[in-house]
């Protein structure tokens, strides 16, 4: 068993990521034990996995290094800033501020939950992870993810009272409304994706440890369990359907609402400034819900890594780095806020 496992590990993983012979036998290296299952099925029971997102690009390592940690930079500071500039500039101190202070928090939270693993995996190139590790940061993952759902259906709310109510909007958007609004998004997921992933990782995984993936995602988690998991499938199809297209379906009906409030304005002028409110936080909502909902809810049989790779990155890193220029280059009160700061430094 040990002779087979080693092989296939081997074979499958690239020489760069094999440091040395020893590295990834299982009964010699102390953190990967295996514990044995009943007599019955003598399968071996993993717990610890390795992450072989972008191992088979041996000659980019290095330049999968420096990009990620450019990118990585680029997240902190510019979320950082519109976090800053949203808490201490007094123009700024409004309902729709408040929520994207909030997203930007969000979006650092939810980077920095697979982006250093990323990076300590491409410096090392020890991409080992114990079963506890991945389920903490599957855990984090699918919290943040859905209290990013969630954010983005309230921020569309908050437009829509904004455009279409805007003599009520101070009542309705109320300073407690918005707490309650926020903390809501932040804490509505946590007890189901505590289920889910207490679910998840109660699977026996078997045979395979290898998640061909960057990081403890939920597809390539399953890929490895025995048996059957149509159960476990259909409850993540779920619970994706709950927290991805529920909040998607209320960002629609609001911006349904909000465009024909919009082309009922008598004049262009009005027309455009009216728009130039929700665009930024329109186009952030077709990048996000665009790659997450054909990531999360595509059948299974038409899954590959290349593919989940590129849309996870996406959502993961890409549109939370580019999230702080679309807010910034396309909101006149976050420039004039930023020009406020300069001068004061």
């Amino acid at each position: 068993m040990k002779e087979h496992l080693d092989l296939s590990i081997t074979a499958v993983l690239p020489f760069h990521v094999v440091l040395n012979e020893e590295i990834y036998k299982v009964e010699s290296c102390p953190q990967m034990e295996h514990s044995r299952n009943s007599a019955a099925d003598n399968a071996t029971s993993v717990t610890q996995f390795l992450l072989l997102g972008f191992s088979d690009l041996p000659n980019l390592q290095t330049f999968l290094l420096a990009m990620f940690s450019m990118m990585y930079v680029v997240i902190l500071i510019g979320n950082s800033f519109i976090l800053v500039i949203a808490r201490v500039d007094p123009a700024l101190q409004k309902p729709m501020y408040y929520f994207l202070a909030n997203f930007s928090f969000l979006e650092i939270s939810y980077v920095s939950v697979t982006l250093p693993r990323i990076l300590y995996n491409l410096w090392t190139q020890d991409r080992r992870i114990c079963l506890l590790a991945c389920a903490i940061q599957m855990f984090s993952f699918l919290i943040l993810a859905a209290t990013e759902c969630f954010l983005l259906a309230v921020m569309s709310y908050d437009r829509y009272v904004a455009i279409c109510n805007p003599l009520h909007y101070p009542l309705v958007m109320n300073p407690t409304r918005c707490t309650q609004l926020a903390v809501g998004s932040w804490l509505s997921g946590i007890p189901v994706q505590i289920g889910q992933t207490c679910r998840i990782f109660s699977l026996h995984f078997c045979n395979s440890n290898i998640i061909e993936h960057f990081f403890c995602d939920v597809p390539p988690i399953l890929k490895l369990a025995c048996g059957d998991t149509s159960m476990q499938e259909l409850s993540v199809y779920l619970v994706a359907m709950f927290f991805v297209a529920s909040p998607f379906m209320l960002i629609l009906a609001s911006y349904s609402k909000i465009i024909t409030t919009i082309l009922k304005l008598p004049t262009a002028t009005g027309r455009a400034k009216a728009f130039s409110t929700c665009s930024s936080h329109l186009v952030v909502v077709v990048l996000f819900f665009g790659s997450a909902t054909i990531n999360y809810l595509r059948p299974k049989s038409i899954h590959s890594v290349g593919t989940d790779e590129l849309l996870s990155l996406f959502y993961t890193i890409v549109t939370p780095m580019f999230n702080p220029v679309i807010y910034s280059l396309r909101n006149k009160d976050v420039i004039a806020a930023l020009r406020r700061l300069l001068l004061k430094i």
